[in-house]
């Protein structure tokens, strides 16, 4: 059978790599380019290939396998001290804005970055643009230079930088990939929204490639909406550097090379906004505790185009002061300076305030450290790291900083494993009870770089007929079980002659409680096709069921706990 799926998806490969290589050989003899496009890749980028983008594409898998671990399993790398929870912790800071959750999360950021890299970097070329000035004048022309240090070097110190400012302990390239994608916007605003397609393309190529013929069913799923997933702040901080960086670039061309071409209003501005609608930068959101938020949609189109505004008036707003009859020449006061204003400078000077009114919220929470109080419960602790599981209790990360708006406050509570190592200044809900409940089991990586110690946790529960649930959690350590978590007794629904049957979570099993007459009698739920007595009842367990028999009444009084993930 293996053998069998391995020479249909061979064949397949082969199918759609015959039609690529056919199409592109026809595309050619259409377009008759006689060396046109290569040329064309040459008069920007060294050797017609832009080194910048693939050396730091090759730095953040570098990242990946060595540092996360992602060498050892590339699908479960480690997260956790990976990204930047404080100022107090450099190790997180230094590596979040590189360091990606699992290989769909790096996989997805570097096909992005592979076309939006590609394009930014053939916009700032590996050759100097200026007319007359030679490119091996000085390093900052030389293209060797440009493209092994100054645009891999900025690409990667903005990964850096972008950490310093972000809301929350967010993690991955993708601030990085705004910010080329801003750059690209302003130079390329049409070729921008149509290369946001070819990034779709390829990521759908690789997706071929790896599974040419898929399986799946319909299956019920857990997790949080698609929107709450999404570092908007990140984005839109990458998003606006990226589009700053590139307007200060075009105002200094067109300065000393009148061939610079200049954009209308209408595109910058159709652009922008087309671009943030597909990236859902107008996804605000706010996190109400226990897997709740509440998304602001209209807010958030609002601000969107707001910065498309900001951002059309930056690129393409005249050079013409709003009064020339007031303008003066070289303004030399504040007074001066207002009245010879230009729509370009007023574009540029709202757009550097956005982005500070972007950075400047994620500077606070990243000042304050986490208390270092113990964690709820038995912990497990693993090198400096505690884990455990707790329900209801504060939310310690988002309420680092006591902030009240609108109605909402940071003061949440939260369910789930909870992850922290003062130390690290690491504080974080790893698992959510409803993720737990879906799947049963969840593995959680702690660990540093180049290392990791893996803790298993499991839930386990009854279900009460006519009740809830109750349940355990265990954490597995180093072939270690500890209970990390009870919950409360259930009660089921049917009596038996006055009798109330309770299903008891307790440390290492089950127990069956039966009241009667004030007394109550306990004993461990019995094993498979086994049977105990209490209070004159008999419960019979038969595979993941217990009966109560009691004379020639038979009822269900539980079931074993089912998760879906597992089915």
């Amino acid at each position: 059978m293996v053998v069998g799926a391995l020479s249909s998806d061979t064949a397949h490969l082969a199918l759609v790599g015959a039609l690529v290589l056919a199409s592109v050989a026809a595309i050619y003899k259409l377009d008759r380019p006689s060396g046109s496009w290569g040329r064309r890749l040459r008069s920007r980028f060294l050797f017609g290939v832009p080194w910048g983008t693939l050396v730091a594409v090759a730095f953040v898998v570098v990242v990946y396998l060595l540092v996360q671990g992602g060498l050892e399993n590339p699908d479960r790398p480690v997260v956790i001290p990976f990204r930047a929870w404080s100022y107090f912790y450099p190790e997180g800071v230094l590596w979040s804005g590189f360091a990606h959750s699992s290989r769909s999360h790096i996989t997805g950021n570097l096909l992005s970055t592979l076309v939006a890299g590609t394009l930014a970097e053939y916009a700032y070329g590996h050759y100097p643009r200026t007319r007359g000035e030679s490119s091996f004048r000085s390093l900052r022309t030389n293209p060797y230079v440009r493209a092994f240090l100054i645009v891999p070097g900025a690409i990667l110190t903005f990964g850096l930088v972008s950490s310093l400012f972000a809301l929350g302990p967010v993690i991955g390239f993708s601030g990085v990939v705004f910010a080329l994608w801003g750059f690209a916007l302003v130079h390329y605003p049409i070729g921008t929204i149509a290369a946001l397609t070819g990034s779709t393309l390829v990521s759908v190529v690789h997706s071929t490639i790896r599974s040419p013929i898929e399986f799946a069913e319909a299956s019920a799923s857990y997790g949080a909406p698609s929107w709450a997933n999404i570092a908007v702040q990140g984005h839109a901080l990458g998003l606006l550097a990226g589009i700053l960086v590139a307007v200060l670039l075009v105002r200094r061309r067109r300065t000393g090379d009148d061939t610079t071409p200049h954009t209308t209003a209408i595109v910058v501005f159709g652009a922008v906004l087309l671009f943030g609608a597909s990236r859902r930068l107008w996804a605000v959101y706010w996190y109400l505790g226990n897997d709740q938020y509440e998304l602001y949609r209209a807010i958030g189109l609002a601000l969107l185009v707001l910065l498309a505004l900001i951002v059309a008036a930056a690129v393409a707003g005249r050079e013409e002061p709003f009064r020339p009859a007031a303008a003066v020449p070289d303004p030399e006061t504040l007074r001066g300076s207002v009245a010879s204003a230009t729509p370009a400078a007023v574009g540029l000077l709202l757009l550097v305030c956005a982005l500070a009114v972007v950075a400047g919220p994620g500077v606070l929470p990243n000042l304050v450290t986490v208390d270092e109080g113990d964690a709820p419960g038995d912990p497990i602790e693993v090198e400096g790291y505690q884990v455990t599981y707790a329900e209801n209790v504060e939310d310690r990360m988002v309420s680092v900083v006591d902030v009240e708006a609108f109605g909402r406050s940071t003061s949440v509570r939260t369910s789930g494993v909870i992850v922290s190592n003062p130390d690290r200044q690491i504080w974080t809900t790893a698992v959510s009870r409803g993720n737990l409940a879906f799947w049963g089991y969840r593995s959680v990586d702690v660990g540093g770089t180049g290392w990791r110690e893996t803790v298993q946790v499991q839930r386990s529960g009854w279900v009460a007929a006519g009740g809830g649930p109750t349940y355990r959690v265990d954490g597995v350590h180093d072939g270690t079980r500890s209970t990390l978590f009870v919950s409360d007794p259930v009660d089921a629904e049917p009596r038996l002659d006055g009798r109330t049957v309770a299903v008891a979570a307790v440390e290492g099993g089950f127990e069956l409680r039966v009241e009667h007459d004030g007394s109550t009698e306990t004993a461990a739920i019995p094993g498979s096709d086994e049977s105990v007595t209490l209070q004159g009842v008999a419960f019979v367990r038969e595979d993941r069921r217990i009966y109560a028999e009691r004379g020639d009444s038979r009822v269900r009084v539980a079931n074993q706990e089912r998760y879906e993930g597992r089915q």
